[in-house]
């Protein structure tokens, strides 16, 4: 037998429909009231003019017709008016208190991302893929960088060994025991430098994964593809996402002006980032999180050293081609947020 539901248990949706079925209807607004009036004179004068102006020549039947229709066709006309002006209100009232809920689940849930324990709160699904993503693409960069160092440690072996003296090694003032490797591979291009900061687009990117093997022989470029895959990933707690960004891109001469020196408002067109929504957030972020500050600021410190080697050797063409890569839009980005063009 199923047991009768608890009163006091029941949802307040509930109780207001009951309610609502028995209370009495709601009071007249004054455009109702309005309309009350308006048809009542329109009424009394029209029916007056009927009873005291018919003629008395004229059929009775068509005068009582073109009476009712006189007296009702513009009531009809008035009410039908007043219910259409009440409907409109009504959907614009609706609007406001859904715009006003909305509003608040929004600061709710940007509160809660704040707040909550990240090991306790479940995180939205497109969300957890993108992390995935990046926690793979950074396990391959970690196994590319060893890969490249293996294989160049076995080449130097292998060419001591061939030499008959693998001690001959030590002797040679150029390929000395203990040269790192990056001192070893020739420059980096501008071209593979500019790749290896936008990162691969896919597991199948073959073109970003060798840029970025190449840029990791390097060590001040390494840290900077470091720093700024930090950043990226912590940015993407926030659900902010490089390629989701528009930035305004500045013209190469505020670049090469940042690379001299410039600072403040000289170079205020390199904060082109001006998504309102990921600059409060990140801005949140920074002040409330400690981590998240000084990854941000051990990037942009990685940034200034890489990026004037860099300006000095190229192309105009290269550097705007750089500041729409995914490391030069954190880079807008947090440089604003810092202060940095301020």
């Amino acid at each position: 037998m199923t047991s009768a539901p608890d009163p006091s248990q029941t949802s307040p949706r509930k109780q207001d429909q009951g309610q609502g079925l028995t209370s009495a209807p709601a009071p007249m607004s004054g455009l109702e009231w309005g309309a009350v009036v308006i048809s009542a004179i329109w009424i009394i004068l029209s029916g007056t003019t009927f009873l005291f102006g018919a003629s008395a020549a004229s059929t009775p039947g068509f005068e009582l017709v073109n009476a009712l229709a006189v007296m009702v066709l513009p009531v009809l006309v008035i009410w039908v008016a007043t219910v259409t002006a009440r409907n409109t209100r009504a959907l614009r009232e609706e609007n406001a208190r859904l715009r006003v809920a909305i509003d608040a689940l929004r600061h709710n849930y940007i509160t809660q991302n704040k707040t909550a324990d990240p090991a306790k709160t479940p995180l939205h699904p497109m969300l957890l893929q993108r992390l995935d993503a990046l926690a793979a693409n950074q396990a391959r960069l970690e196994a590319a960088a060893n890969q490249v160092t293996e294989q160049h440690s076995d080449r130097v072996h292998s060419s001591a060994t061939q030499s008959g003296n693998p001690d001959q090694v030590d002797d040679q003032p150029g390929l000395a025991l203990g040269t790192p490797v990056e001192d070893l591979a020739g420059p980096l291009s501008n071209e593979n430098f500019i790749r290896a900061l936008h990162f691969p687009e896919t597991a199948e990117d073959k073109v970003g994964f060798t840029a970025l093997r190449l840029a990791l022989r390097d060590r001040q470029v390494s840290q900077l593809v470091q720093a700024s895959q930090d950043v990226l990933t912590l940015l993407s707690q926030e659900g902010i996402y490089m390629d989701d960004l528009r930035p305004d891109l500045p013209r190469p001469e505020f670049w090469r002006a940042f690379a001299k020196g410039e600072r403040g408002r000289a170079v205020a067109p390199l904060g082109g980032i001006r998504d309102r929504s990921s600059l409060a957030l990140t801005a949140g972020r920074m002040k409330e999180d400690a981590i998240f500050r000084d990854a941000a600021h051990h990037f942009l410190r990685r940034f200034d050293t890489n990026f004037v080697p860099f300006a000095e050797r190229a192309t105009d063409a290269e550097l705007t081609d750089f500041a729409n890569t995914r490391t030069g839009r954190a880079f807008m980005l947090l440089g604003r947020v810092a202060g940095t063009f301020d």
